[in-house]
């Protein structure tokens, strides 16, 4: 039986020290107002890292640190993972894999930081580890809903989700015409197979992103491992012409950009610009080893390196964008877009792939 009366928590941060940072102020009122919750049920906090005044912040910010951090804490102590910003689960996952004391994911959903979205991927990656937890979410902690199911995980060291608007799968009534259109949809998707190009796996801690070859396979979708520094060194290969075609033809098309001249805080001419040859550039390689979907990670590695990927990304989920050519003056996915999955998530690749071309079925705009 765990000991009592006290509560660990920790608080799983980002990588880059910067959103840490800005992040902290966030996690310090969230956990002011959890401890405050907590004592008025009878129970203290014991926090299992301090605040770095060299960093600035009180996160694990790294898997080495988090490693550290779990070798000193009570495994059979209830613990409480505080999230109130984007976190990289895998600062913790480890630590938790052999935590014996009940786990509660808890964050805030007050609309200005990203906790709740940091939450729910450190739930995907528990889940997918098999890990067992529960989870919590409060704008301000002190609803009822909130002080209730709190009150339930310290008494029981779980909480029980409603899950009365679950039901089988069976029981939905499908028209035959459909389920049949559905399942040839499917034999032909496995039959036709596909091609996921991704650079680099596991963006920004995300373990629950990587879907397991054995799984992906049965779909008829299979993986293309690329390296973003092959990326990198496709960019050097495209001509600032051939860059300043695309940044024209969006100019033409209407879109604006509010360009400044401090690369450091503002976007800038110069940044758009690398931004269209990263575009072409990931035509290009998509079209060489024929990836049916692409994703980029962009963290870590390629942030310290180009613009942000953001402006290609969105212009490969789009069959109007600026036409890319091959060096023998062959244009590439001509009048079609090329499902771009966002850091990699192949998740969102596998829906995106299939959407894609069911909606195309539908006659439906793709994007």
């Amino acid at each position: 039986m765990y000991e009592r009366r006290k509560i660990l928590v920790v608080a799983s941060g980002d990588l880059r020290v910067e959103a840490n940072r800005v992040g902290w102020k966030f996690q310090k009122i969230m956990e002011e107002k959890l401890e405050l919750i907590l004592a008025e049920l009878g129970y203290k906090i014991e926090r299992g890292h301090a605040y770095d005044h060299n960093k600035q912040h009180g996160f694990i910010d790294s898997q080495k640190m988090g490693i550290e951090v779990f070798k000193n804490l009570n495994p059979n102590l209830p613990i409480i993972v505080a999230e109130s910003v984007w976190q990289y689960t895998h600062h913790v996952l480890p630590g938790l894999m052999t935590h014996e004391g009940p786990i509660l994911t808890l964050a805030n959903w007050e609309g200005t930081s990203s906790g709740l979205v940091g939450m729910l991927n450190l739930n995907g990656s528990l889940t997918k580890a098999e890990i067992n937890y529960s989870t919590l979410w409060s704008k301000d902690f002190q609803d009822d809903f909130f002080r209730e199911k709190l009150a339930e995980w310290l008494s029981s060291g779980s909480i029980k989700a409603d899950e009365s608007h679950v039901f089988e799968y069976g029981s939905l009534e499908i028209n035959e015409e459909i389920r049949i259109s559905a399942k040839a949809f499917a034999l032909d998707f496995i039959s036709d197979k596909a091609i996921m190009g991704v650079f680099d796996e596991g963006c920004m801690g995300m373990f629950n992103a990587i879907v397991p070859d054995r799984l992906l396979n049965r779909l008829g979708i299979f993986k293309e491992r690329l390296s973003q520094s092959a990326l990198y060194a496709e960019m050097l290969n495209v001509s600032l012409v051939e860059a300043q075609q695309v940044l024209d033809w969006l100019l033409g098309k209407g879109m604006s950009f509010n360009w400044g001249s401090n690369p450091e805080s503002e976007l800038t001419q110069e940044q758009t610009l690398e931004q269209c040859k990263m575009y072409i550039a990931v035509v290009r390689i998509a079209d060489q080893f024929g990836c049916d979907t692409i994703g980029i990670q962009y963290q870590q590695g390629l942030k310290d390196l180009v613009a942000a990927s953001d402006l290609a990304e969105g212009l490969l989920n789009n069959t109007d964008r600026p036409p890319v050519w091959d060096r023998n003056g062959v244009e590439l996915f001509a009048n079609s877009l090329i499902p771009h999955f966002n850091e990699v998530d192949e998740c969102s690749g596998i829906d995106a792939l299939i959407t894609t071309r069911l909606w195309k079925i539908l006659g439906l705009p793709p994007e």
